[in-house]
C-alpha cells in the first residue's frame, strides 16, 4: 500500500472515529455526573439521524431548522427515559441500570423499524460534496464538520464542568450522592441535565454522521459499542480521553480495513475492548469502570 493510501485510511477513520468520539463523550458526562453507563447513547445518534431525515424530506424544513428540531426531539426523548425508566432504580446496582438502558436501546431500534422500516438511509451532506484534495488525499467537507463538532462538544464540557456552578454540582453529585443531597444540590435534576447533555451530544453526532454513512435502525447498537469501547479506551469519566478513544478506535478500524475483509470491520472493536481491558483497564487518561466505582 501507497503512502497516500494509507493516509487517505487514516483521513477516513479521523472522520469515523470522530462520530464515535461524541457517543463517547455522551458516556462520559452521564457516568461522571451518575455513575450510570448509558447502553442506550447509540440510540440518540441513531434517532439523531432519522428524525432529521423525516424533517428534510418529509416535511420540507430548512436543514438548520430541521438539524435543531432533531436534535430537541432526541433530547426530550433521553428525559423521559430518564424520568419513566432509570429514575425509578437510581440507586439499585450499576448492573440493573445497565440492564435497563439494553431494554430502552432495543425499544428504541424496534420503534424506529416500525416507524421508517429497514432500509439504511442517508441525509444531504452539510455543504455539498465536493472534496478537498490535498496531494492525493481526499478530505470530505462534511467530515470537517464532524471533527469541528466535537471540537466544539469538548469545549463547552471543559467549560461547563470546571467554570459553572451547575458543573461543580453535576461533579459533586458524581462523588457523593447523599453529601451533595445534604448541601442542597437537587441530585434528581443534575443526572436529567447530564442525560440532556448527552442527548444533545448523541443526536448532533447523528446529524453530523448521516451523510457519511448509512444509518438502519440497528446502528444504535453497534454506535453504543463503539462509543463505549471508545470510553473505556480513553478512560471513564474523562471527556479529553473520550476523544482520544473515539479517535484511536475510529483510526484502528479504518487502516484495519484495509487488510482484512470488509466483514470483519465491527469485530474490531470487540479486539481493541479485549486488549484495553487485559493491558490497561485504566484507559489512556482515566480510571477503569470498576475503579471508578
Amino acid at each position: 500500500m501507497s503512502i497516500e493510501g494509507l493516509l487517505q485510511y487514516v483521513v477516513s477513520g479521523i472522520a469515523i472515529g470522530a462520530v464515535y468520539a461524541l457517543i463517547a463523550l455522551g458516556f462520559a458526562t452521564i457516568y461522571r455526573c451518575s455513575r450510570i453507563v448509558n447502553l442506550a447513547q447509540g440510540s440518540f445518534a441513531m434517532l439523531g439521524t432519522m428524525f432529521v431525515v423525516a424533517f428534510l424530506k418529509d416535511l420540507g424544513w430548512p436543514y438548520l431548522a430541521a438539524g435543531i428540531a432533531a436534535v430537541v426531539v432526541v433530547t426530550l426523548l433521553a428525559l423521559l427515559m430518564y424520568w419513566l425508566v432509570i429514575a425509578p432504580i437510581l440507586r439499585i446496582s450499576l448492573i440493573a441500570m445497565i440492564m435497563v438502558t439494553v431494554g430502552v436501546n432495543m425499544l428504541f431500534e424496534n420503534a424506529t423499524l416500525l416507524k421508517w422500516g429497514g432500509y439504511p438511509l442517508y441525509s444531504p451532506a452539510f455543504s455539498g460534496t465536493e472534496p478537498i484534495m490535498l496531494g492525493d488525499v481526499a478530505i470530505s467537507t462534511q467530515s470537517l464538520w464532524v471533527v469541528g463538532l466535537t471540537a466544539v462538544a469538548l469545549l463547552a464540557l471543559y467549560l461547563l464542568m470546571n467554570y459553572t456552578l451547575i458543573g461543580k454540582q453535576m461533579t459533586a453529585t458524581a462523588d457523593n450522592f447523599t453529601a451533595a443531597s445534604l448541601v442542597g444540590i437537587s441530585t434528581g435534576q443534575m443526572i436529567a441535565l447530564a442525560f440532556a447533555i448527552s442527548a444533545v451530544i448523541g443526536a448532533m453526532a447523528g446529524v453530523a454522521i448521516g451523510p457519511i454513512v448509512p444509518i438502519s435502525f440497528s446502528s444504535g447498537g453497534i454506535l453504543s459499542l463503539k462509543g463505549f469501547v471508545a470510553a473505556a479506551l480513553g478512560g471513564w469519566g474523562k471527556s479529553t480521553g473520550a476523544v482520544l478513544g473515539g479517535l484511536a478506535l475510529g483510526v484502528v478500524e479504518a487502516v484495519a480495513a484495509a487488510f482484512l475483509p470488509s466483514g470483519y470491520k465491527d469485530g474490531i472493536a470487540f479486539l481493541v475492548l479485549l486488549l484495553i481491558l487485559y493491558l490497561r483497564p485504566a484507559g489512556i487518561l482515566g480510571s477503569s469502570l470498576a475503579e471508578a466505582e
